[in-house]
C-alpha cells in the first residue's frame, strides 16, 4: 500500500537546491530573507538542544556562514553564551548582512574554546574540495572540546551529491538539513556519521527529483476469502550450499507468501516442518503453473550446475530476486532471455561493483552506480548497506519515483545470513502481488523493522523470526 508524498520528502543534487532557491529568489523571495528562514529555523533545534548552555558557532565565508551568524543572533537575543568563530571573512553579500546583524561575540580563532554544542557552519552543500589543513584542524577541535557537535546542512568536508567525505569526519549528534534532503544525509560513507537528521523547511516546493526519502511502508492484509495459492506461491532455489536458502525461506514465509516451496537438489537437515522441500530436477519442479516468484542466488554455488539452474530460473520470467551468488553468475545472455522489469537484484558494495562491470554502467560512487545499472537493465536494484538504496521506477501520489532512500537501520544488521533474510522477504512480497520498486521498498523496511524487534546482537535466524511481528507493525 503506497504512502503520500510531501515536498519534505524530495532529496535533490546541489544543482537541484539551487534551481529551487532560484525559484524563491524569481518569486520575490530575497536572499536575506531566506538566509534568515533557514537560520533562524535551525537556530529553533540548536537552542532547545544547547539548553542553555555554551555554544561555538564556526562561521564560513558563504552563505552556509551567514546561516551560522544568524543561528547565532537568535541564541543571543535569548541570552544563550554563544561565541563565533570567524577564520574566514564573509564573501556573499546575504553572508555579510548576516554578520552586521550579529551582536554577540566573534572570535579569529578557537584558542581555548569549548563548551557544549559546537555548530559546524564552515561549509554546506556547495563544497567540492577537501578543507585545508588548518581548516581541518579548526574543526576536529571543536568536535573535540564540545560535548556535542551539530552540522547545518551538512559536516563540513562532505560532498553533498555522492556522500563522500574529502576529510576525516567527525561524529556529530545531529545534522539540520536546511529547505530539502541532500543524497550525502542517506547515501554514501558520509551518512553514517551524522546523527540524528532534522529539516528545516524554507518554502521550497516539489521539482519532481525522482529520489525520494521514503515514507514508512504499509502492507495490507490478506483479502478475507484469501488462499495459500492466492496469496502467491514462491519457489526458492537451493544449489551448492542448503543453510542460506532455507534462511531466506524462513523470512519468507513471515513476510507474506501464502506457499513457500524449497527446490533443492537435496532435503537439508534444518528444514522446518512447515517448510515443502522439492527435490526433483529443477526444470521438472519449475513446470508448476501455479508459482508467482522465484528467488534463486543464496547456496547457489558458482559452478556450471549453478549456472544452469540461473538459467532455468530467468527462462521462466516470472518476478524473480537474484541474491548472493547469482549475482556473480548473472551475464548479458542471460538477462536477454529474461524480464529484467520483474528482476529485483539485491548487491552489496562488492556485488555491485561486478555487475556493473558486466553491464559497462561506470560511475564514481554506490548510489550512481545503482541508478545506472537500473537504467542499463531495466531491474530494480536494491543497493544494500549502512546506506541502502532502491533503485526502480514507482509511483506515490503522481510522483515519479526513481531512487528511494530511507533513514538508517540498525547497525546491528551487520551479520551473516542478513542479506539472506532481506532477499527473502523481497521475494515474498513479489509473490504477494506487488510490483518490483513496492516489493524492495517493503522489503528494507520489514528488514529494518526486524532488526529493531530483534533487539541487540541477533543472529540472522533471529532476524527471520521477527519478520512476521514486522510485518504486523507495518499495517
Amino acid at each position: 500500500m503506497s504512502q503520500p508524498l510531501l515536498k519534505t520528502d524530495q532529496v535533490l543534487t546541489v544543482a537541484q537546491m539551487q534551481a529551487a532557491e532560484q525559484a524563491l529568489f524569481d518569486s520575490g523571495i530575497s536572499v536575506d530573507e531566506l538566509m534568515q528562514r533557514a537560520g533562524r529555523g535551525a537556530g529553533e533545534i540548536v537552542w532547545r538542544m544547547a539548553a542553555g548552555h555554551k555554544v561555538s558557532v564556526l562561521c564560513g565565508p558563504g552563505n552556509n556562514g551567514g546561516d551560522g551568524y544568524v543561528i547565532a543572533q537568535l541564541l543571543h537575543e535569548r541570552d544563550v553564551p554563544v561565541t563565533i568563530v570567524a577564520p574566514l571573512e564573509p564573501k556573499t553579500d546575504a553572508a555579510k548582512k548576516a554578520r552586521s546583524l550579529y551582536k554577540g561575540k566573534i572570535a579569529a580563532n578557537a584558542h581555548g574554546l569549548s563548551g557544549a554544542v559546537f555548530v559546524d557552519c564552515l561549509f554546506g552543500s556547495g563544497l567540492t574540495r577537501e578543507l585545508s589543513n588548518d581548516l581541518a584542524g579548526l574543526v576536529d577541535g571543536l568536535i573535540l572540546s564540545h560535548e556535542m557537535s551539530i552540522a547545518v546542512d551538512l559536516p563540513s568536508g562532505v560532498e553533498s551529491d555522492t556522500g563522500q567525505c574529502f576529510d576525516r569526519l567527525g561524529e556529530y549528534r545531529c545534522t539540520i538539513a536546511l529547505g530539502a534532503w541532500k543524497f550525502a544525509h542517506f547515501s554514501g560513507p558520509a551518512s553514517t556519521q551524522m546523527g540524528r537528521l532534522h529539516l528545516v523547511d524554507i518554502g521550497v516546493g516539489k521539482i519532481g527529483s525522482g529520489a525520494y526519502l521514503m515514507p514508512h511502508a504499509r502492507v495490507s492484509l490478506p483479502w478475507p476469502a484469501a488462499h495459500k495459492y492466492t496469496r502467491g506461491l514462491l519457489a526458492v532455489i537451493g544449489g551448492q550450499m542448503p543453510g542460506a536458502p532455507v534462511l531466506a525461506a524462513k523470512a519468507a514465509m513471515r513476510a507474506g507468501a501464502g506457499y513457500v516451496k524449497l527446490f533443492t537438489p537435496e532435503v537439508p537437515h534444518s528444514v522446518p516442518a512447515s517448510l515443502v522441500a522439492d527435490t526433483q530436477a529443477l526444470d521438472v519442479s519449475l513446470e508448476d503453473p501455479r508459482i508467482d516468484a522465484l528467488l534463486v542466488g543464496p547456496g547457489l554455488g558458482l559452478g556450471d550446475n549453478a549456472r544452469e539452474r540461473l538459467r532455468l530460473t530467468l527462462d521462466l520470467q516470472l518476478p524473480t530476486v537474484l541474491d548472493a551468488d547469482a549475482l556473480r553468475l548473472l551475464d548479458y545472455a542471460m538477462l536477454q532471455d529474461a524480464e529484467p522489469e520483474t528482476i529485483v537484484v539485491t548487491p552489496h558494495d562488492g556485488e555491485l561493483r561486478k555487475l556493473c562491470e558486466t553491464f559497462g554502467v561506470a560511475a564514481d560512487c554506490k548510489r550512481t552506480r545503482a541508478a545506472g545499472l537500473q537504467a542499463a537493465t531495466g531491474m530494480t536494484i536494491i543497493a544494500k548497506g549502512p546506506d541502502t538504496t532502491v533503485h526502480g521506477e514507482g509511483e506515490r501520489d503522481g510522483e515519479t519515483i526513481l531512487t528511494g532512500l530511507f533513514r538508517p537501520a540498525s547497525s546491528w544488521l551487520s551479520v551473516a545470513g542478513s542479506g539472506d533474510v532481506l532477499a527473502g522477504i523481497a521475494a515474498s512480497r513479489l509473490a504477494a502481488g506487488e510490483d518490483p520498486f513496492d516489493a524492495a521498498v517493503q522489503s528494507v523496511w520489514l528488514h529494518g523493522e526486524a532488526a529493531h524487534l530483534a533487539g541487540a546482537a541477533f543472529t540472522a535466524d533471529d532476524l527471520a523470526e521477527h519478520v512476521s511481528q514486522a510485518m504486523a507493525a507495518l499495517r
